[in-house]
């Protein structure tokens, strides 16, 4: 049985896997009922449980996402805790839509115990993504809906 991956190696397979478009692989680095948070999400879910559903939105960004993801300056600093590593990266993001191309600032807490991913913070520039989408109008009216709601 090979050796399990570290938590910088799981940390910089992930970027590789991402950068490369290669989604449908992503899933097999999280542990079955790692718990993933998407702090700056806009709007929906920030919390996912489960290998299945993390499997499922990458399954979603790659049928429908309009961007391609190339990560830049990656650091992986290593923590006090060693399951933990936090990554701070830039993608160059390349909107097929628009044509825009800029970059988008993210960190990333990871907790990776015998080689996977048991949980994830992650703080990704969503407002840029939305901005170089032209999808500003929408996000707004979406935020203004669920501020009726509460």
């Amino acid at each position: 049985m090979p050796e399990a991956l570290s938590p910088r190696e799981v940390s910089r397979t992930l970027l590789e896997r991402i950068g490369e478009g290669r989604y449908s692989e992503l899933a097999e680095l999280y542990a079955e009922d790692a718990v993933v948070e998407t702090v700056f999400e806009p709007v929906g879910p920030r919390r996912f449980e489960g290998r299945a559903v993390v499997e499922e939105r990458f399954a979603a960004v790659a049928a429908g996402s309009p961007v391609e993801l190339t990560p830049e300056n990656v650091v992986v600093r290593e923590t006090d805790d060693p399951e933990v590593v936090v990554a701070e990266w830039d993608y160059k993001v390349h909107h097929r839509v628009t044509g825009r191309t800029f970059e988008a600032a993210n960190i990333q807490v990871l907790r990776v115990r015998d080689g996977l991913i048991v949980s994830s913070r992650d703080y990704h520039d969503h407002l840029a993504l939305v901005m170089a989408g032209g999808h500003l109008p929408q996000l707004v009216r979406a935020l203004e809906a669920g501020q009726r709601e509460e």
